[in-house]
């Protein structure tokens, strides 16, 4: 199906945050806890309540995997990723939004290598996450590297307008908890995917409540550009 013309559009960007929203979990460093039998329960605890912050999170999270395995390699991680539970309608969303001229995009502070593995799997445009970083060999050194900054992942909302020449106006954000509202903040409508804080339910234009993501469909395109799309874009 050829794009629709900008003109005949209302927006050109769709940011999706993952944990929660593409993810049927929590968090994708959470699905590699429970890959390795680790809890890391006083760690999340942490971080939220503001003890640790993105880095030290990372890098504790690093530390309990490399004491249970210590030669962890990213294709233990890649391999584990493959197995992680998915939210329903990700290839029919993303496929209709695209066949309607929109660019998806990726922004969470996951890991990089699931939004990578998502992205691919279903024709994301871009994405942007963060690393756990490794040695040439593969095996992990022990940090992260902070890519997305969860106190403004507004940041990467901006950096993506730019990068595709549109405006907030025309970009529409997708999240589930409070580190979304800055991603809201910076798009013209904004749609809490099964939202867990009272915060993102407030701030979002619409919300969703689901398990299937091509639910958040009907308040981005009207019902016959849906119709054409699924038509256009056969599972």
């Amino acid at each position: 199906m050829p794009d629709i013309p900008r003109a005949m559009r209302r927006y050109d960007l769709v940011c999706f945050d993952m944990d929660g929203v593409l993810t049927a979990l929590r968090s994708s460093w959470h699905w590699l806890n429970l890959c390795l039998d680790i809890n890391n329960d006083e760690t999340f605890k942490a971080f939220v309540s503001g003890e640790i912050d993105q880095c030290e999170f990372m890098r504790r999270d690093i530390a309990n995997w490399k004491t249970v395995k210590p030669d962890i390699k990213t294709s233990d991680l890649i391999r584990f990723f493959q197995t992680i539970p998915l939210t329903e309608g990700i290839q029919e969303t993303v496929a209709c939004l695209r066949g309607n001229g929109m660019k998806c995009v990726i922004i969470s502070g996951g890991v990089d290598l699931a939004a990578k593995m998502i992205a691919e799997e279903f024709g994301f445009d871009d994405y942007v996450a963060d690393e756990i970083c490794s040695r040439s060999d593969g095996t992990l050194t022990g940090e992260g590297r902070m890519v997305v900054d969860l106190n403004d992942k507004g940041i990467e909302v901006r950096r993506f307008i730019e990068k595709y020449g549109t405006s907030k106006e025309r970009t529409v954000s997708i999240g589930n908890s409070h580190t979304d509202v800055p991603m809201f903040r910076n798009s013209g409508m904004s749609i809490a995917f099964k939202p867990t804080d009272e915060l993102t339910k407030e701030v979002a234009t619409h919300i969703v409540q689901s398990n299937n993501i091509s639910d958040i469909l009907e308040h981005i395109l009207p019902d016959d550009d849906r119709q054409s799309s699924s038509k256009s874009n056969p599972s």
